[in-house]
């Protein structure tokens, strides 16, 4: 399982998200979209063009899934739920 949080650094949501994903303890990476190049156009390409951040991707054995601004249960929630189709 891979899971990548596309976020900001000024973004109230991504520090709560990513704070989420810290104590999953689960490995993850992070894109700020504002210091990669391209990484805002990867974002809206995996989230129908929505703009909204933070924008999560768990990438799977049994799929994709893209959390839009999630909040802190349901990050939890997708986290174990893949975690338990592993």
């Amino acid at each position: 399982m891979t899971v990548v949080a596309f976020v900001t650094d000024w973004c109230p949501d991504c520090m709560r998200a990513k704070r989420v994903l810290k104590q999953s303890g689960l490995p993850y990476e992070v894109i700020d979209i504002e210091k990669s190049p391209g990484a805002e156009e990867a974002m809206r390409s995996l989230n129908g063009g929505s703009g909204k951040i933070p924008t999560i991707v768990i990438q799977s054995d049994t799929g994709q899934l893209v959390l839009i601004e999630p909040g802190d249960e349901e990050l939890r929630n997708a986290l174990q739920d893949e975690l338990i189709k592993v």
